[in-house]
């Protein structure tokens, strides 16, 4: 049989001449080619040449007919002749012409022999391989596509067994899931707008391959519509995710972070009950804002999520949270401890966290003035996530400043004094100044010098420097003058102010120094690193905004807004799952550092063009760099999402979606 991926339904070959002039005599003559003649699997009879020959001298007619004959015999029966032909009683230019061009078509690898009783000594031994003779010239490498941090996301959601979740569902179909990953995976490897995400998918990435959802149907309108549908299922997909990523590293959810952050809209939104103004993060007080609030564990992944209007206040959204919180949560771990900021830990919030059997730890809303140091407390050194020291001391407030069953401990923080220093000199240095310019426009022809307009200035100086203003006393000489053309109105100026600073007072003897409350009585130790875990949550809160791109948010509509934030949270659960396993291995790397590795690794598809006149192609993933390499084994992922895939077609039928069979993913 020969090589030839196309049915044969026949197969000959014969000699093809042509005249050109022998370089040898300087005469015409005939220069031959050694043509195959095949039928294929449509019917259609195909020529294609197998040996160029050249210049055959003193062959005749007779003898060139022989040649062929004898040639096709041999080729076709090989060792398993039926009527047995002579070759030794043959001429000897015939004999040698069938040996010869027999050797050149097995050692070319245009025709198949068998594994054992070769006749050609000059056969390869080894039969091992996929053999083709290619053009050089014809290769091309296409389609190069990213697949590397695909691939990883890939593997981590099958770590997370959402597809599973996904089909267990009664109204979701194969395809649904499948671009429902699709979406997931896009958000964490290339976060950008639907329209943008789509053009991605199409253009640039082989995420397509993975999922097994056919590229050609991506649009913008089936990932809003995925998104909606995958936001349908919140509290059921944070319960399972919560639960799963407990069971599969073994955790226990000991300490509890809730946090809040906001994201900024770009337009007006109007209508929406969502976007309001308020306090905003990224110093956005011209934009409408939504509130997003997170309860995280230890080790940064979520247990609950909540959304809120942008004008929210932080204490009130508590109470929805701890209500829920139970049910995410590990059993194991009933006494867990909540870990808040200052700006949600009012006394009734605190109260509500015990009262749901939970310990809590949080800064106190205002500093102790009246406190003493425990007696049976010793000052105890220890290092923030940074190797930056930290002084840590239980104090006593007194019975007026605080619960009967809360404990204080008392943190100075060198680095926290000395950046307090600077913004304090900063802030009354400008304080000052403005008070200066105030003056200074009392002795100016034009200056304002109106007592209710002096006192107006001097409180929008106030306005901006809050922490510095209550320091100084400032007093004023007024006099009254008449004004007017006929000097019959009363006025009240300001002829000079000054200002000092008031008695007794250090404002800065208070810096880096704050105190932290909690319902637990432990070793300070023990209770500052149970705080320190609050940057986790700071961690969590900057791959949302800046890695996986919450924000600023262009959705017109409330619930393609909450759409967009959950497909963010459902992101972070892939990255924050490869990021803990990393980090158990010594890998601190950011999440956009990893995206940017594992883009090294492409998937490309190579064609080339065989002596049979057929385009051989090949798709096959790049083979991972030592970096690439590093975070698989780390992750004990695969590093090879699939070896080849090898079509191999005739030229003349090589159609216009010549890639649609590398769509698929597979694995060989």
């Amino acid at each position: 049989m020969f090589i030839s991926e196309l049915k044969l339904t026949f197969a000959a070959m014969y000699f093809k001449g042509v005249i050109r002039t022998n370089p040898s005599s300087n005469k015409l003559d005939s220069y031959y080619r050694l043509v195959e003649s095949y039928r294929n699997a449509d019917g259609r009879v195909c020529h294609r040449t197998m040996l160029n020959i050249g210049f055959m001298y003193g062959v005749a007619a007779e003898e060139l007919n022989r040649i062929q004959k004898l040639l096709n015999h041999k080729i076709q029966s090989s060792n398993n002749e039926l009527f047995k032909v002579d070759y030794e009683k043959e001429i000897p230019i015939v004999k040698d012409y069938v040996d010869q061009l027999y050797c050149r078509l097995v050692n070319e690898k245009r025709i198949d022999v068998p594994a054992t009783g070769q006749t050609c000594p000059s056969v390869r031994s080894s039969t091992k391989g996929d053999w083709h003779t290619i053009d050089l010239n014809s290769l091309r490498n296409k389609d190069i596509r990213e697949i590397g941090s695909e691939w990883l996301c890939y593997q981590a959601l099958g770590q997370l067994g959402l597809s599973d979740f996904l089909a267990s569902q009664a109204d979701w179909s194969v395809d649904d899931v499948r671009l429902a990953l699709t979406h997931i995976i896009s958000r964490a490897v290339y976060p950008a707008s639907e329209l943008k995400t789509s053009r991605w998918i199409k253009e640039n990435s082989a995420v397509c391959e993975l999922t097994g959802f056919p590229v050609e149907k991506i649009t913008k309108d089936l990932l809003y519509d995925i998104s909606r549908r995958l936001y349908g299922m919140k509290d059921d997909l944070e319960n399972y995710l919560s639960h799963q990523t407990n069971d599969l590293f073994d955790i226990e959810d000991k300490i509890i972070i809730y946090d809040l952050t906001n994201t900024y809209f770009e337009g007006e939104k109007r209508g929406s009950s969502l976007a309001r103004h308020g306090r905003s993060k990224e110093k956005r007080s011209d934009a409408k804002l939504v509130v997003l609030g997170l309860v995280i564990n230890q080790f940064g992944f979520i247990k609950y999520s909540a959304i809120f209007s942008g004008n929210v206040s932080d204490p009130s959204t508590l109470e929805g949270i701890i209500k829920n919180l139970r049910s995410r949560t590990s059993t194991v771990a009933p006494k867990a401890l909540v870990v808040i900021d200052a700006g949600i830990a009012t006394k009734e919030n605190l109260a509500k966290i015990r009262s749901e059997g939970y310990d809590y730890i949080c800064v106190t809303r205002s500093r102790l003035k009246d406190y003493e140091i425990d007696a049976d407390s010793r000052p105890v050194t220890v290092k923030d996530n940074r190797g930056r020291k930290i002084g840590l001391q239980k104090v006593n407030p007194a019975k007026a400043s605080g619960e009967e069953d809360e404990y204080y401990l008392k943190v100075e923080s060198p680095l926290k004094q000395k950046k307090e220093l600077s913004m304090n000199d900063r802030f009354r240095d400008g304080y000052l100044n403005g008070l200066a310019v105030i003056a200074g426009s009392l002795t100016k022809k034009r200056g304002t010098k109106q007592e209710d307009r002096v006192h107006e200035r001097v409180g929008r100086l106030k306005q901006r420097y809050p922490s510095i203003h209550r320091y100084y006393q400032i007093d004023y000489q007024v006099e009254e003058i008449q004004t007017g053309k006929k000097k019959k109105k009363q006025q009240r100026i300001v002829t000079s102010m000054w200002w000092k600073l008031k008695d007794d007072v250090n404002m800065d003897a208070r810096c880096g120094v704050y105190f932290l409350g909690t319902s637990v009585k432990d070793q300070e130790k023990i209770l500052w690193d149970s705080y320190n875990t609050i940057r986790e949550v700071e961690s969590t809160m900057r791959v949302l905004k800046t890695d996986l791109d919450m924000r600023p948010i262009f959705h017109k509509k409330d619930d393609s807004t909450m759409a967009h934030l959950h497909l963010a949270l459902l992101a972070y659960w892939v990255v924050n799952t490869i990021r803990y396993q990393l980090k158990k291995e010594g890998i601190n790397h950011q999440w956009n550092e990893i995206v940017r590795i594992m883009n090294t690794q492409k998937a490309v598809t190579t064609t080339a063009q065989n002596i049979s006149d057929q385009i051989i192609q090949i798709r096959r993933p790049s083979e991972p760099n030592e970096k690439v390499k590093l975070i698989y084994q780390k992750l004990n992922y695969q590093s090879m999402p699939y070896k080849k895939k090898k079509v191999v077609v005739h030229k003349s039928e090589l159609k216009k979606n010549e890639n649609d069979c590398f769509r698929t993913f597979q694995r060989e």
